[in-house]
């Protein structure tokens, strides 16, 4: 830890007046170019019904602008993260943003909704540009615990998007019409272009006798390094009990408690406030404990959690909503610890492929966190109550504990 602080402290000694200003202008864009992915993804649902009737078709067809999304979303990181390994971060960045703002100047000329949902799965394409790409320029500006805790004040921000998005989507919806939306994500697009071409640095620094990094080379490479195995681990079955409560919690306070849906948005409010408060924390202390440990105060706490849901919701099945959500909050808050620190380790095992790291660490959270929100109703099938979800969180954090203390941990004590 004092190697760590010294260092930190030293990164403080070497930032001028003007370092700072930079430094913090750069942070407002990359939180810029990260928020449009949740920010474009959220904003589109309360106008679902309004598309069903415009465009003649079925709710469920209209949905898979936005399961579709996603689903590029997840795939799509693992392509652009090699990509600007190998030809630079700002073209990556300024193609992707482009992108995003032709493909919403095509959703908004779309009769079909074939022709919608193909401009929107091209808009995912281009926006995570910004999720996979920003944590890439974060490690190549930053040391690895420094890095994560600039990951985390990125996240803090950008934790509002899916809150705000929906609000500010039926707003405009009912305002403007649904076109509107898409003229608004097609503007911000290209904001955020102009704004990448100015202010966007380089910061991928070749080395002159650098060979040309090669894509499926430094995937072998990153695929057998069992530290990024754990990361990687660590990142996706950490957060995966939040994504199995995403899709079990409607059911457990709807169904099974007869609860509203309003009710069920109030206390789902919670959870945000947790992993906020864990993302500040990571802000705050990732520079000075380090990585590692900081993933390991974040399971502890998350493991808390699930222990404290799998008692309440068995002993008091009955008791109503709190049973679920304060546990919860307890996750949430571990999460917000663990998942900035899970990715600064990912991509910093192999610093000159951070962009293919960061791809595929990303994608293989939400993979898996899809994977979870569908188990939900497996799990749940049958129940009488929330303890079976409780269990299954339970039996995923001890996964994700045993992968740190496998796969991480060990290199953390040499």
């Amino acid at each position: 830890m004092l190697a760590t602080e010294d260092r930190e402290i030293q990164d403080q000694i070497k930032e001028t007046p003007a370092a700072v200003s930079a430094r913090r202008k750069l942070l407002a864009l990359l939180i810029a170019m990260t928020a449009i992915a949740p920010l474009t993804l959220n904003i589109i649902v309360p106008a679902v019904p309004n598309l069903a009737v415009v465009l003649d078709a079925s709710v469920d067809t209209v949905q898979l602008t936005v399961s579709l999304y996603l689903l590029v979303l997840a795939f799509s990181q693992l392509a652009l993260g090699p990509l600007s390994d190998r030809f630079g971060r700002r073209p990556v960045i300024i193609a992707g943003l482009g992108l995003t703002a032709v493909m919403s100047a095509a959703a908004l000329l779309a009769s079909s909704i074939t022709g919608l949902i193909v401009a929107r799965s091209l808009q995912a394409l281009g926006a995570s540009a910004g999720l996979v790409v920003g944590r890439a320029i974060i490690r190549d500006r930053y040391h690895r615990d420094r890095a994560a805790s600039m990951i985390a004040s990125v996240t803090m921000v950008v934790i509002a998007a899916p809150m705000v998005a929906p609000l500010l989507g039926g707003f405009l919806d009912t305002l403007f019409g649904w076109q509107s939306i898409f003229i608004f994500i097609a503007c911000a697009c290209l904001v955020l272009v102009a704004w990448a071409a100015l202010a966007l640095p380089e910061t991928r620094v070749a080395q002159p006798d650098a060979k040309p990094i090669r894509f499926l080379p430094e995937i072998r490479a990153l695929a057998s390094d069992r530290r990024f195995a754990g990361y990687v681990l660590c990142a996706a079955l950490g957060t995966a009990p939040f994504f199995l409560f995403l899709g079990g919690g409607p059911h457990v306070v709807v169904s099974i408690m007869g609860r509203t849906s309003a009710e069920y948005g109030l206390w789902f409010a919670i959870n945000a406030l947790g992993y906020l408060a864990g993302n500040f924390g990571a802000w705050r202390y990732s520079a000075w404990y380090g990585v590692d440990r900081m993933i390991w105060w974040g399971l502890l706490v998350s493991l808390t959690g699930v222990a404290l849901s799998v008692g309440l919701t068995g002993w008091l099945p009955d008791a109503g909503p709190a049973t679920l959500f304060l546990p919860q909050l307890v996750i949430s808050l571990g999460n917000g610890l663990l998942l900035p620190n899970s990715f600064a380790g990912a991509v910093s095992v192999r610093p000159q492929a951070a962009g293919a790291a960061s791809g595929i660490a990303g994608f293989g959270q939400m993979a898996l966190g899809a994977v979870a929100a569908q188990f939900a109703t497996t799990v749940l099938a049958g129940a009488t109550s929330a303890f079976p979800l409780a269990v299954t969180m339970a039996v995923i954090l001890v996964a994700a504990t045993a992968a740190y203390l496998v796969l991480v941990r060990p290199r953390m004590l040499d």
